[in-house]
């Protein structure tokens, strides 16, 4: 009888810590370091914004955060990288708009949308419209005029073809009624110095790229592609305020992860990097790179992915951007 009563009591507290064991592990996470991959090289917004918060979500997790840069095909490589790995909670993607622009012009991506989900949006950086003070233009109702004055001979830079900065002119193009030529180059600097040397007449960039140029008076920004005015230029108007209601284009970004992440750890995850996007220095930190804080959870972050993503596949059919 003891015996029996011995065996029974055994099996009722295998059966108890059965039951915990997922709770457990959930409670336990993170155990080991988290890996914050950065689909594009060091030193630029990305990385730096990754950089940035990988500080602060390695404290409040209590586990360090290595910033693992894995650049090529345009982010696609370091979003597959992500997507192939275990839901887990340990891979994480620092996301930008390059993920909703890659299945909008890539023939053949490296990874399926569906196998990345979003966990938090933490900020959002203006594209600016600039151009080179020597050409007279003052407001972007002049560049308009002009370019429906002479179609096909204005032309503008990008850094690249189905960049974001790529579609932000041909987005321009569209809702502007005009037909402007497009000249990509290898990286916004290269683009920028174009502009500067008067090759070409216009080009979107993002703010904290062109705010130096800006400033000193070598280019001149027209309008900002945000709903409102960035703080970092209070004088310059939106797209908005320039007859093209509705514009809005930025470069965001945020956390995504790879599909099926536990929900304890989204939901862990979520409130760390609300809380550190709420931080005064990292505000300010953030400010100085031309970026605002926008703190989106995954939820309100999937719906602005999806209209980020659908504004984007209609830009690149009507332009017919494809890429292998």
């Amino acid at each position: 009888m003891t015996s029996t009563l011995s065996r029974r009591a055994a099996l009722q507290a295998a059966l108890v810590a059965c039951s915990a064991a997922p709770a457990f592990a959930q409670q336990a996470w993170p155990a080991r370091p988290l890996r914050l991959v950065v689909p594009f090289p060091p030193g630029g917004l990305i990385d730096t914004m990754a950089r940035l918060v990988g500080t602060r979500l390695a404290q409040e997790l209590g586990q360090p955060v290595v910033v693992d840069n894995k650049p090529g095909a345009g982010g696609n490589l370091g979003a597959a990288d992500v997507a192939r790995a275990t839901a887990d909670g340990y891979t994480l993607l620092m996301a930008s708009p390059a993920l909703t622009i890659g299945p909008a012009v890539y023939r053949n991506l490296p990874y399926q949308p569906t196998q990345l989900a979003p966990v938090a949006l933490l900020g959002r950086v203006p594209n600016v419209l600039l151009v080179n003070p020597s050409g007279g233009l003052q407001r972007v109702e002049e560049l308009v005029a002009r370019a429906k004055a002479a179609p096909g001979r204005l032309n503008y830079a990008s850094n690249g073809n189905g960049t974001s900065l790529h579609l932000s002119a041909e987005l321009f193009k569209a809702r502007t009624g005009t037909f402007v030529t497009h000249v990509p180059y290898r990286g916004a600097a290269a683009a920028i110095t174009a502009l500067m040397a008067g090759e070409v007449n216009f080009m979107f960039d993002n703010l904290p790229s062109a705010i130096a140029q800006i400033q000193s008076g070598r280019l001149r920004a027209l309008a900002v592609t945000t709903p409102e005015r960035s703080p970092a230029l209070p004088a310059v108007p939106t797209l908005a305020e320039s007859g093209l209601a509705g514009f809005d284009v930025s470069a965001w970004f945020g956390i995504v992860a790879p599909a099926g992440l536990p929900g304890a750890v989204t939901t862990r995850l979520g409130e760390a990097l609300a809380r550190i996007v709420r931080m005064p220095e990292v505000a300010t930190a953030m400010q100085r790179q031309g970026a605002e804080p926008a703190f989106l959870d995954e939820r309100a972050m999937g719906r602005f992915m999806a209209a980020d993503a659908a504004q984007w596949q209609q830009v690149a059919a009507r332009a017919k951007i494809v890429l292998d």
